[in-house]
């Protein structure tokens, strides 16, 4: 007979304690973080841009849309993001996608649904959920899509089904050494409505695991819109 996972997990606590992810201290299971680290944490709180989420740091007091917003077109309706991407936050998001620390998905996927709480978000019926999709050689690469795994502890969350009706077609480099422009050009067509998906009226929730100039979620919102989709609304766990 098989041991219950509840069994078995509690046995590999008692072998390997758990531990801050980022300075090793002791921590109570399922946490990641220490309470130190956790304080770290930059959480992203008005005043912010309405579109964007981009912070502000002033008193503004009405909705407002930032300078990133106001002279280029961007195809989501909102994008929300719950932390700044630096310090621990990165270092977490970066030992999640690259160094194959595949565990740390349920501590980004926690900042994700911190996401979900804001008003953009919370008032609104989600018909899909649908994440933002790697090329195929990428994958192949990195051994999996960030974007899905995060979706797949959303879906649960809000009770939306996940359908990946994107499909990435061609590829492209690494965004990061390029600026908004570039990143716009680097984007183009490079994403479509995959065979026999079918988005006419629904609401759509897109995921990916961070926002920097919002050029992919704008492409991807652009592309289901295209295809009929009646609103897009995005969420990420952090934003640069």
């Amino acid at each position: 007979m098989l041991a219950p996972p509840d069994f078995i997990r509690g046995l590999a606590s008692l072998i390997y304690p758990p531990t801050c992810t980022i300075c090793a201290a002791s921590v109570g299971s399922p946490e990641y973080l220490c309470a130190d680290c956790e304080a770290k944490l930059s959480r992203i709180v008005p005043p912010f841009c309405a579109r964007c989420s981009e912070p502000f740091d002033g008193a503004i007091t009405t909705t407002f849309s930032c300078a990133n917003c106001a002279h280029r077109a961007l195809y989501f309706d909102a994008a929300v993001s719950a932390y700044r991407s630096r310090g621990i936050a990165r270092h977490v998001v970066l030992n999640f996608k690259y160094g194959k620390q595949i565990h740390l998905r349920h501590l980004v996927g926690q900042w994700l649904i911190a996401a979900l709480d804001d008003s953009r978000l919370r008032e609104r019926k989600f018909d899909v959920i649908v994440p933002v999709p790697l090329h195929p050689a990428r994958q192949r690469e990195r051994g999996f899509n960030q974007a899905a795994l995060l979706a797949e502890g959303v879906g649960p969350y809000l009770g939306v089904p996940i359908r990946p009706v994107l499909e990435r077609v061609r590829f492209t480099t690494t965004q990061t050494a390029f600026d908004r422009a570039e990143r716009i050009q680097n984007l183009r067509h490079a994403f479509r409505l995959r065979q026999n998906a079918d988005v006419r009226g629904l609401g759509v929730l897109l995921i990916d695991d961070v926002l920097t100039t919002g050029s992919t979620l704008s492409e991807c919102a652009r592309v289901l819109k295209q295809n009929g989709a009646r609103f897009v609304y995005a969420a990420t766990a952090a934003r640069a």
